[in-house]
């Protein structure tokens, strides 16, 4: 098996020195090196590529963003190295969720430690599950403030990462959208997005913004204590439900504060029964 890889790094000198060291490898074939993000993004989508080198810090887009982009874009995820300088003991907090990191210079046995763990995941169950810890961890991470979370590592400090994020960050156009968790009422799918609705902050109004992720993608985002699944295509957030009915017809529904009827499917009656009561 050749594995189709990218390097993504802003500094040419550390793109040469990796592709140096990585040229030894017969099993590893460079298709691109790209020296930002957007790059590394069109290398993704022209290329089938297994394995990406990732740098963390670089200006435009971040390695995290880069992540995310290829998430949203809905493009094949590589497996992912973290290229970093960043000291060990703060990197650790990413060690769990990428398929490993490497530190800047970088170590020819240390890179031969990564190559045969490389090796070990490739279509496997394994592999799958760093993905999808990887983009959780994206997520958690572009919700909250990207540059505090790299000004910890720089610094060397420890980053404590919540599992569930209480930003959820919409992208729309140029502009991006920081909306509370907390201020979510429901969201429903329409075709390949997402409809959030979001009470707006000091006001009794409402914002529907739209995203571009799956259902399963937003469950995986959302604290299930606090969000239910009562549709295959809506999530509501417990907080605002006003009472669950039932109608002789033998449906159900939920009512918001609002004023709003959500429908409950049969498939998820109990589950919204007993998250209710909990």
């Amino acid at each position: 098996m050749t594995f189709r890889t990218i390097i993504v790094d802003d500094e040419p000198l550390a793109r040469k020195g990796l592709h140096l060291r990585l040229q030894q490898f017969a099993d590893i074939d460079i298709v691109a090196q790209c020296n930002n993000g957007r790059e590394a993004i069109e290398a993704i989508r022209a290329f089938n590529v297994d394995l990406m080198f990732l740098d963390i810090q670089m200006p435009g887009l971040n390695g995290f963003q880069v992540v995310d982009e290829i998430s949203n874009q809905g493009l094949t995820m590589p497996m992912v190295v973290f290229a970093t300088a960043f000291d060990q003991y703060a990197i650790n907090a990413f060690e769990i969720h990428a398929l490993d990191y490497i530190l800047k210079p970088v170590d020819e046995e240390r890179l031969g430690q990564t190559i045969d763990k490389v090796k070990q995941h490739y279509k496997s169950s394994t592999d799958a599950e760093h993905k999808s810890k990887l983009i959780r961890l994206v997520s958690d991470v572009t919700g909250n403030d990207c540059q505090q979370i790299l000004t910890e590592l720089v610094n060397n400090e420890p980053v404590s990462l919540s599992h569930y994020s209480d930003i959820l960050a919409i992208k729309d156009g140029g502009e991006v959208s920081r909306v509370p968790v907390k201020d979510i009422i429901w969201i429903d799918a329409a075709g390949d997005y997402m409809c959030v609705h979001a009470q707006t902050q000091h006001s009794s109004t409402e914002n529907t913004h739209i995203l571009r992720k799956t259902m399963k993608q937003l469950e995986a985002y959302l604290d299930p204590k606090r969000f239910i699944r009562n549709h295959r295509s809506t999530i509501v957030n417990k907080d605002y439900i006003q009472k669950f009915c039932s109608q002789v017809n033998g449906e159900y529904f939920l009512v918001l504060k609002n004023g709003k009827e959500l429908k409950v499917s049969r498939s998820y009656k109990e589950k919204v029964k007993l998250a209710i009561n909990n």
